[in-house]
Protein backbone atom coordinates (compact mmCIF):
# COMPACT_ATOMS: atom_id res chain seq x y z
CA UNK A 1 0.00 0.00 0.00
CA UNK A 2 1.18 3.71 -0.89
CA UNK A 3 1.51 6.31 1.38
CA UNK A 4 1.14 9.70 0.01
CA UNK A 5 4.03 12.48 1.08
CA UNK A 6 5.18 15.93 -0.16
CA UNK A 7 9.13 16.34 1.38
CA UNK A 8 10.59 20.00 1.43
CA UNK A 9 14.38 19.84 2.12
CA UNK A 10 16.46 22.14 3.96
CA UNK A 11 18.23 22.16 7.73
CA UNK A 12 16.64 21.03 10.64
CA UNK A 13 14.90 20.43 12.91
CA UNK A 14 12.51 18.59 10.17
CA UNK A 15 8.67 19.85 11.10
CA UNK A 16 5.85 17.19 9.89
CA UNK A 17 2.31 18.09 9.86
CA UNK A 18 -0.34 15.48 10.77
CA UNK A 19 -3.78 16.27 9.57
CA UNK A 20 -6.79 15.41 11.03
CA UNK A 21 -9.73 12.75 11.09
CA UNK A 22 -10.44 11.88 7.45
CA UNK A 23 -8.55 15.11 6.63
CA UNK A 24 -5.40 15.48 4.39
CA UNK A 25 -2.34 17.01 3.68
CA UNK A 26 -3.39 19.84 1.16
CA UNK A 27 -5.17 21.90 3.84
CA UNK A 28 -4.69 25.65 4.81
CA UNK A 29 -2.97 24.34 8.01
CA UNK A 30 -0.68 22.48 6.27
CA UNK A 31 0.18 24.41 3.33
CA UNK A 32 0.96 27.11 5.81
CA UNK A 33 3.59 25.10 7.97
CA UNK A 34 5.29 24.02 4.33
CA UNK A 35 5.53 27.41 3.82
CA UNK A 36 7.02 28.76 6.73
CA UNK A 37 9.71 26.12 6.57
CA UNK A 38 10.05 27.11 3.10
CA UNK A 39 10.96 30.89 3.89
CA UNK A 40 12.77 30.07 6.81
CA UNK A 41 15.14 27.24 5.04
CA UNK A 42 13.81 24.21 7.31
CA UNK A 43 12.75 21.06 6.14
CA UNK A 44 9.38 19.81 6.18
CA UNK A 45 7.27 16.59 5.39
CA UNK A 46 3.57 15.96 4.96
CA UNK A 47 1.66 13.28 4.59
CA UNK A 48 -1.64 11.52 4.23
CA UNK A 49 -2.46 8.42 6.57
CA UNK A 50 -3.49 5.16 4.80
CA UNK A 51 -7.09 5.16 3.50
CA UNK A 52 -7.09 9.44 3.49
CA UNK A 53 -6.31 12.08 0.90
CA UNK A 54 -3.89 10.33 -1.79
CA UNK A 55 -2.89 7.67 0.00
CA UNK A 56 -4.18 3.60 -0.79
CA UNK A 57 -6.02 1.46 1.61
CA UNK A 58 -9.67 1.83 2.73
CA UNK A 59 -10.35 4.50 5.55
CA UNK A 60 -12.66 2.15 7.19
CA UNK A 61 -9.68 -0.33 8.14
CA UNK A 62 -7.78 2.25 9.44
CA UNK A 63 -7.21 2.73 13.08
CA UNK A 64 -5.46 4.90 15.71
CA UNK A 65 -2.70 2.68 15.82
CA UNK A 66 -2.26 1.60 12.03
CA UNK A 67 -2.11 5.72 11.59
CA UNK A 68 0.40 6.38 13.68
CA UNK A 69 2.13 3.49 12.55
CA UNK A 70 2.23 4.75 8.83
CA UNK A 71 3.73 7.88 10.19
CA UNK A 72 6.51 6.34 11.77
CA UNK A 73 7.40 4.61 8.67
CA UNK A 74 7.66 8.04 6.44
CA UNK A 75 9.56 9.72 9.54
CA UNK A 76 11.79 6.44 9.83
CA UNK A 77 12.59 6.45 6.06
CA UNK A 78 12.41 9.94 5.08
CA UNK A 79 13.31 12.25 7.90
CA UNK A 80 16.96 12.51 9.76
CA UNK A 81 17.72 14.31 12.99
CA UNK A 82 15.50 16.68 15.31
CA UNK A 83 11.69 16.65 14.59
CA UNK A 84 8.51 19.01 15.07
CA UNK A 85 5.97 17.44 15.02
CA UNK A 86 2.31 19.46 13.73
CA UNK A 87 -0.89 17.78 14.86
CA UNK A 88 -4.17 19.05 13.63
CA UNK A 89 -6.93 17.24 15.94
CA UNK A 90 -6.97 13.43 15.62
CA UNK A 91 -3.52 14.19 14.31
CA UNK A 92 -2.45 15.58 17.89
CA UNK A 93 -3.22 12.26 19.43
CA UNK A 94 -1.00 11.10 16.67
CA UNK A 95 1.73 13.54 16.98
CA UNK A 96 1.91 12.77 21.10
CA UNK A 97 1.93 8.71 19.85
CA UNK A 98 4.86 9.33 17.63
CA UNK A 99 7.02 11.08 20.08
CA UNK A 100 6.37 8.72 22.62
CA UNK A 101 7.73 6.59 20.35
CA UNK A 102 10.48 8.37 19.01
CA UNK A 103 11.46 10.61 22.31
CA UNK A 104 14.55 11.20 21.14
CA UNK A 105 14.18 13.06 18.23
CA UNK A 106 11.70 14.92 19.18
CA UNK A 107 12.63 18.71 19.44
CA UNK A 108 8.68 20.01 19.93
CA UNK A 109 5.27 19.68 19.33
CA UNK A 110 1.94 21.45 18.13
CA UNK A 111 -1.40 20.63 18.82
CA UNK A 112 -4.03 22.33 16.84
CA UNK A 113 -7.56 21.22 18.27
CA UNK A 114 -5.55 18.15 19.77
CA UNK A 115 -8.15 15.41 20.28
CA UNK A 116 -6.24 12.60 21.93
CA UNK A 117 -8.82 9.96 23.60
CA UNK A 118 -11.51 11.39 20.90
CA UNK A 119 -12.35 7.60 20.04
CA UNK A 120 -13.19 6.65 23.65
CA UNK A 121 -14.80 10.39 25.19
CA UNK A 122 -15.99 12.07 21.69
CA UNK A 123 -17.37 9.22 20.10
CA UNK A 124 -17.77 5.96 22.13
CA UNK A 125 -19.29 7.85 25.24
CA UNK A 126 -21.07 9.98 22.90
CA UNK A 127 -23.35 6.99 21.15
CA UNK A 128 -26.96 6.10 22.84
CA UNK A 129 -27.28 2.51 23.76
CA UNK A 130 -28.41 1.49 20.53
CA UNK A 131 -25.91 3.01 18.69
CA UNK A 132 -23.40 1.07 20.82
CA UNK A 133 -25.10 -2.21 20.13
CA UNK A 134 -25.45 -1.63 16.10
CA UNK A 135 -21.44 -0.81 16.08
CA UNK A 136 -21.15 -4.10 18.30
CA UNK A 137 -23.20 -6.09 15.88
CA UNK A 138 -22.02 -4.50 12.59
CA UNK A 139 -18.63 -3.91 13.17
CA UNK A 140 -19.07 -0.63 11.80
CA UNK A 141 -21.55 2.65 12.53
CA UNK A 142 -21.90 5.37 9.85
CA UNK A 143 -22.42 8.80 12.08
CA UNK A 144 -23.34 11.68 10.62
CA UNK A 145 -20.53 14.48 9.58
CA UNK A 146 -21.50 18.48 9.10
CA UNK A 147 -18.24 17.82 6.68
CA UNK A 148 -19.62 15.52 3.90
CA UNK A 149 -20.28 11.70 3.70
CA UNK A 150 -21.70 10.04 6.91
CA UNK A 151 -18.33 9.05 9.06
CA UNK A 152 -17.61 5.09 9.21
CA UNK A 153 -16.97 4.85 12.74
CA UNK A 154 -15.42 0.97 13.12
CA UNK A 155 -15.34 -1.11 16.40
CA UNK A 156 -11.81 -1.88 15.38
CA UNK A 157 -11.44 1.91 15.82
CA UNK A 158 -12.58 1.91 18.98
CA UNK A 159 -10.83 -0.95 20.26
CA UNK A 160 -7.54 0.17 19.44
CA UNK A 161 -8.05 3.47 20.76
CA UNK A 162 -8.92 2.17 24.26
CA UNK A 163 -5.07 0.66 23.54
CA UNK A 164 -3.86 4.04 23.17
CA UNK A 165 -5.43 6.23 25.73
CA UNK A 166 -2.82 9.56 27.45
CA UNK A 167 -5.43 12.07 29.14
CA UNK A 168 -5.60 8.81 31.82
CA UNK A 169 -1.98 9.50 33.46
CA UNK A 170 0.94 11.77 32.76
CA UNK A 171 2.38 11.85 29.38
CA UNK A 172 5.96 11.86 29.77
CA UNK A 173 7.51 13.73 26.95
CA UNK A 174 9.63 16.75 27.99
CA UNK A 175 10.05 18.71 24.76
CA UNK A 176 8.55 22.62 24.11
CA UNK A 177 4.59 22.08 23.10
CA UNK A 178 2.56 24.77 22.08
CA UNK A 179 -1.31 23.80 22.19
CA UNK A 180 -3.66 26.27 20.08
CA UNK A 181 -7.92 25.54 20.81
CA UNK A 182 -10.58 27.73 19.74
CA UNK A 183 -13.41 28.01 22.02
CA UNK A 184 -16.42 27.66 19.65
CA UNK A 185 -14.97 24.21 18.73
CA UNK A 186 -17.88 21.92 18.41
CA UNK A 187 -16.11 18.62 17.68
CA UNK A 188 -13.33 18.91 20.89
CA UNK A 189 -13.88 20.65 23.62
CA UNK A 190 -11.07 23.16 24.00
CA UNK A 191 -11.18 21.74 27.70
CA UNK A 192 -9.50 19.13 26.51
CA UNK A 193 -6.59 21.61 25.53
CA UNK A 194 -6.23 22.39 29.50
CA UNK A 195 -6.25 18.57 30.28
CA UNK A 196 -3.41 18.06 27.97
CA UNK A 197 -1.67 20.84 29.12
CA UNK A 198 -1.88 19.59 32.42
CA UNK A 199 -0.85 16.14 31.81
CA UNK A 200 1.93 16.56 29.70
CA UNK A 201 5.74 16.54 31.84
CA UNK A 202 7.39 19.19 30.20
CA UNK A 203 7.31 22.71 32.25
CA UNK A 204 7.48 24.09 28.71
CA UNK A 205 3.84 23.89 27.27
CA UNK A 206 2.25 27.13 26.09
CA UNK A 207 -1.80 26.83 25.90
CA UNK A 208 -3.29 29.75 23.59
CA UNK A 209 -7.01 29.90 23.77
CA UNK A 210 -9.06 31.54 20.92
CA UNK A 211 -12.68 32.91 22.55
CA UNK A 212 -14.16 32.76 18.78
CA UNK A 213 -12.24 30.25 17.50
CA UNK A 214 -13.56 27.06 15.39
CA UNK A 215 -12.38 23.72 15.00
CA UNK A 216 -10.60 24.21 11.95
CA UNK A 217 -8.92 27.13 13.11
CA UNK A 218 -8.24 28.06 9.45
CA UNK A 219 -8.56 31.76 9.15
CA UNK A 220 -5.78 34.05 8.34
CA UNK A 221 -5.43 35.17 12.42
CA UNK A 222 -5.92 31.77 13.42
CA UNK A 223 -2.98 30.64 10.79
CA UNK A 224 -1.20 33.65 12.15
CA UNK A 225 -1.15 32.23 15.45
CA UNK A 226 0.06 29.08 13.59
CA UNK A 227 3.58 30.60 11.87
CA UNK A 228 4.07 32.09 15.63
CA UNK A 229 4.00 28.69 17.45
CA UNK A 230 6.17 27.77 14.28
CA UNK A 231 8.82 30.27 14.90
CA UNK A 232 8.48 29.46 18.86
CA UNK A 233 9.86 26.32 18.12
CA UNK A 234 12.01 26.43 14.94
CA UNK A 235 13.56 29.71 14.96
CA UNK A 236 15.73 30.71 17.84
CA UNK A 237 14.63 34.41 17.93
CA UNK A 238 10.98 33.15 17.28
CA UNK A 239 10.57 35.95 14.15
Amino acid sequence: MALAWVRTPGRGPTTVFLPGFKSDMTGAKATLTEAFCAEHGTGCLRLDYSGHGASGGAFADGTVGRWTDDVLVLIDRLTEGPLVLVGSSMGGWIALLAALARPGRIAGLIGIAAAPDFTEELMWQAMMPDERARLERDGVLHLPSQYGDPTPVTAALIADGRTRLLLDRPIPLQCPVRLLHGQRDPDVPWQATLRLAERLQSDDVHATLIKDGDHRLSRPSDLALLRRALGDLLLQDGA
